[in-house]
This record gives structure tokens, C-alpha cells and sequence, in this order.
């Protein structure tokens, strides 16, 4: 399968600024965010025993741990990541009925046509600059009547911290090293996600924006998930000397958010569901 191909589509996120450390911060830092939105994800999908299951941007692996646990002995599950050093991490999961490869979204040709039962993409939906190729191969690989559910950042909804960052790093000396592009990630809206799956060959079942709240220990706390979650591209567009001259600032301003239960965030995300044709 061919790794980290979408790094050549325009925009996208870089995979070179991943690191051992990040990695292993997401697998710890995950399991109280990410992983407990996918949880509920996989239960809305009513996956069942026996059934095949693709994670698609499995990460660390601990959905699809989890997710193996629901499809039991006579299921499988398949976790991909176009990001080596968390399926390093996630080899450590396997078992006979789960199994990890690097791979990408847009490059699936290795899995054979209407093999899956379901697909799940949590916290990766966003990341894609491109949506219906990868949408495209996911219909292609369930069978028919087959599920995908996709838990993502909503389009138009910045939390207080992504606001206070932005604001930094408009600033000088920052604003002197710019993104490649504007926006680090790719989120979509709800009309946006219906007709995304229209085009692709998928019957929407829910579409629905639901309300979250985060609550961090510490500001410091904050800056290593952004950092972790976004694999190194949350800084990783500032040389070396301004890329520590950044990450203090922002913890300075974030501070000011601090609660008597910490530093306490409201966000927006989409959860959306189909089945194929």
C-alpha cells in the first residue's frame, strides 16, 4: 500500500513532523478524547460479531482494539494510518483478528472490492483536503448495504484555544512564517457531508452536530495535545528559535482560561452516518 501519498495533494498536512514522543503523547492523551468519541461511534454503528470492520486513520490503535473486542473471533479488523511511527504503536495491539498497516486514504487498492462490513473514520475526516476519493474507496469496499460512520471537527467552529493560537501566530515575529496554506485542516459542515455522500454512492442515516466540552489540568496540557493530535503540524510550520518563542506565548494567553476545574474548552463536532447503495 502506498504510505503518505496524499502529502502531494495541495495543502495537506505534513507526516514528516511526527516524532516518538508525539506518538506516544497521542496514545496516552487520546485515550480520554478521541477514543471515547469513537467508542460511541462504534456503538451507533451497531457493529456486531463476526462482522469486518476498516479503522481508517486508526492511529495508535486503540479503537480498533476496542472495536476487535465487538466483532469478536470470527470478525476482523483492519487499522490504517499513513503515519508509521503510531502504527508502530499499534502493532503491539495485534491479534488474530486484528491487524495494522501504513496505508492512506486515498490509496486503498490493496483491499479487495466489498469486503468490509463497515468503515469507521473518527478524527480523521478533517485532515483530508480532498473528500470523495477516499470517500469513493470506502464505498468500494463495503459490501452493499455496508456502514460508514465519520466523527469530525465541524466548519465554522473555533474553540477559545484554536483562537488564541491563531491569534499568536498572527502576530510578529510569527506572522513572517505562514502555513503553507491558511487553515491547517479540512472540516465540512453538515450540508456539506450530506452531499459528499450523495456523489459517493452513500444514503445518509444521521447527520448531526453534537456539543463538547473539554477540560484540561493545565495550559502546558493544552499545547501537547494540539501538537500531538495534529502530529507535529500545529508549530511545525516555525523555524526552530520561533517555534519555542510560540508555544510560550500561547500557553501564557490559554492560562487566562484557567477554572478551579482547569482549563475548561467548548467545542462543536459532526457525526455522520450512511449506508452504501
Amino acid at each position: 500500500m502506498a504510505a503518505a501519498r496524499h502529502l502531494r495533494l495541495v495543502g495537506a498536512p505534513s507526516l514528516s513532523l511526527d516524532s516518538d514522543e508525539l506518538a506516544r503523547d497521542y496514545e496516552r492523551i487520546s485515550a480520554t478524547r478521541q477514543f471515547q468519541a469513537g467508542q460511541k461511534l462504534a456503538a451507533d454503528l451497531a457493529i456486531q460479531p463476526g462482522e469486518r470492520v476498516l479503522d481508517l486513520g486508526c492511529g495508535t490503535g486503540l479503537l480498533a482494539e476496542h472495536v476487535a473486542d465487538l466483532v469478536g473471533p470470527t470478525g476482523e479488523v483492519v487499522g490504517i494510518d499513513p503515519l508509521p511511527l503510531r502504527i508502530e504503536l499499534a502493532h503491539s495491539k495485534r491479534r488474530d483478528n486484528l491487524r495494522f498497516e501504513v496505508g492512506d486514504a486515498y490509496d486503498l487498492d490493496d483491499l479487495a472490492n466489498g469486503t468490509f462490513d463497515v468503515v469507521i473514520m473518527n478524527a480523521v475526516f478533517h485532515w483530508l483536503p480532498e473528500k470523495t476519493k477516499p470517500l469513493l474507496e470506502c464505498a468500494r469496499l463495503l459490501r452493499p448495504g455496508g456502514r460508514i460512520g465519520i466523527s469530525t471537527m465541524l466548519k465554522g467552529h473555533r474553540t477559545h484555544v484554536h483562537q488564541i493560537a491563531s491569534k499568536v501566530l498572527a502576530e510578529p515575529p510569527f506572522n513572517q512564517f505562514p502555513r503553507p496554506r491558511a487553515q491547517l485542516a479540512f472540516p465540512v459542515d453538515a450540508e456539506e457531508m450530506r452531499a459528499f455522500f450523495g456523489m459517493t454512492g452513500f444514503v445518509p442515516s444521521r447527520i448531526e452536530v453534537l456539543e463538547t466540552t473539554r477540560t484540561w489540568p493545565s495550559a502546558e496540557a493544552v499545547i501537547r495535545y494540539s501538537e500531538a493530535s495534529t502530529f507535529g503540524n500545529f508549530l511545525g510550520h516555525l523555524p526552530p528559535e520561533l517555534k519555542n518563542r510560540a508555544h510560550i506565548a500561547i500557553r501564557q494567553r490559554v492560562q487566562c482560561l484557567m477554572t478551579a476545574d482547569g482549563i475548561v474548552d467548548h467545542g462543536r463536532r459532526l457525526v455522520a452516518m450512511a449506508h452504501r447503495h
